[in-house]
């Protein structure tokens, strides 16, 4: 008796818990605010994907966002006075474990070869990056010019004389190629090997309807007024990533310091000067005592160390992954080579700034810019260089203009003083160094 009154007291729970998770079911397939059932042709087939994860890029971590202090962390002996600190807060993102690699642009150079080649030979050229940035009049760097970027033992080495708007377009490029992948493995695309300039796969061109390649299957479509059943992905589907892209100035920075691993309870313990915790610039690990943990110059004509003794071991860029990741586990925040980030350079931005995700662009508070030119795009290029004009006396008594873009963190031939990441220099976007190379960045849900 007693053991049927149990059996029968469990059998309910388990039927009510039954109940519930149906109930739970039914809650998250109907629209909270028509009433309208989600997936369901018999009520027009509005499509709602199961909450997921943003995916992960390849090559990307993860950065966790959080408020700091962005500028000086030390005296800045130039006296250019462009970085006073402030508090600022940064989203989560995602950002490149390591600096791209010749082997990673190499493969951009390929497959523009593959598309465009023999009809527009051109677009490779645009995109070559300037090996003669290692010819110096007084040193004999001509290996370099001839072997860096190609030879396979220079494969994991970081590209460089790679200019701010070629990095832009292989991020771009970058997203295309990923995008792509995760449709092939999702069923919707096949392989296409035969892809050319005229029919090749890009995001923009197959979420607006454009891409003409191999479908294998499509995409499930519940609208009851589509005859095929199918449809292409959208955004909203929750397969595509968002566009690779070079990070802000302040993401990098924050990314850099890793002040992850320098905080307890809300505080943070102690302001890094660099993306480690001690002042100086060898470690303290007892396996590695007195080992530098970046590539940088150590002094005039001391690039590596003595032989037998070296101290950094690369008289040019290391692997990149050398040395030791930072709190975030990424690698080279502090030498190795410079990188290009997002922003456009201004020495007063710290005075003007937004303290959310701060960002500097074109159209951000340079007077009146933008209005210039909403009322006819066709003038862009005449408006911005009139602008210019009349803001800076470029070539003359500035360096600065509506092209100079920042890059940051030291490189292989900087002094310490450059492997703060507080540090801001800037170039034109259309020039290149053989100091300076990049890494790609993402937005994060």
């Amino acid at each position: 008796m007693h053991r049927s009154i149990r059996f029968s007291a469990i059998l309910a729970i388990f039927c009510c818990g039954i109940l519930m998770i149906s109930c739970g079911k039914k809650s998250t397939t109907k629209s909270r605010t028509t009433g309208w059932n989600y997936n369901d042709p018999n009520y027009g087939g509005f499509y709602v994907a199961k909450a997921t994860e943003q995916p992960i890029g390849p090559g990307l971590v993860a950065i966790e966002g959080g408020t700091f202090t962005m500028g000086a962390t030390q005296e800045n002996v130039y006296s250019e006075w462009d970085n006073t600190p402030r508090q600022v807060t940064v989203s989560s993102f995602y950002m490149d474990q390591t600096e791209v690699s010749n082997l990673d642009y190499l493969e951009y150079i390929y497959w523009l070869e593959r598309i465009f080649g023999s009809d527009y030979p051109e677009m490779i050229n645009k995109a070559l990056p300037d090996t003669l940035v290692w010819r110096n009049s007084l040193s004999y760097n001509e290996p370099m010019v001839e072997i860096y970027f190609r030879h396979p033992a220079y494969r994991d080495y970081p590209v460089v004389g790679v200019s701010w708007l070629q990095a832009n377009d292989y991020a771009l490029w970058r997203s295309d190629r990923v995008n792509e992948m995760l449709l092939i493995e999702a069923g919707v695309l096949a392989f296409d090997p035969n892809q050319d300039k005229d029919n090749h796969f890009t995001t923009d061109a197959y979420l607006a309807g454009e891409y003409t390649g191999v479908i294998a299957n499509g995409f499930t479509d519940l609208n009851p007024s589509n005859p095929t059943g199918q449809r292409s992905v959208r955004m909203e589907d929750g397969i595509l990533i968002p566009k690779y892209r070079l990070p802000t100035e302040a993401e990098w920075e924050y990314a850099a310091l890793g002040l992850i691993g320098n905080t307890s309870e809300e505080s943070i313990k102690e302001r890094r000067i660099y993306p480690w915790d001690s002042d100086g610039l060898r470690s303290q690990d007892k396996n590695y005592m007195g080992n530098f943990v970046a590539n940088f110059k150590r002094g005039n004509g001391d690039y590596m160390g003595v032989a037998g003794s070296l101290n950094d071991g690369a008289a040019f860029p290391a692997p990149v992954m050398s040395y030791w990741p930072n709190d975030y586990g990424l690698y080279n925040m502090a030498g190795n080579v410079s990188e290009w980030v997002l922003d456009v350079y201004r020495p007063l931005s710290f005075e003007d700034f937004a303290d959310q995700n701060p960002f500097r662009d074109l159209n951000y508070k340079d007077g009146d810019y933008m209005s210039t030119i909403q009322n006819d795009w066709s003038n862009k290029d005449n408006a911005q260089q009139d602008f210019t004009k009349q803001m800076y006396d470029y070539g003359k008594t500035t360096l600065i203009s509506d092209r100079s873009r920042v890059y940051k963190g030291g490189s292989w031939a900087d002094g310490p003083y450059y492997l703060s990441p507080s540090v801001r220099r800037f170039m034109e976007e259309t020039q290149t160094s053989s100091t300076v190379g990049f890494r790609c960045a993402m937005n994060k849900q």
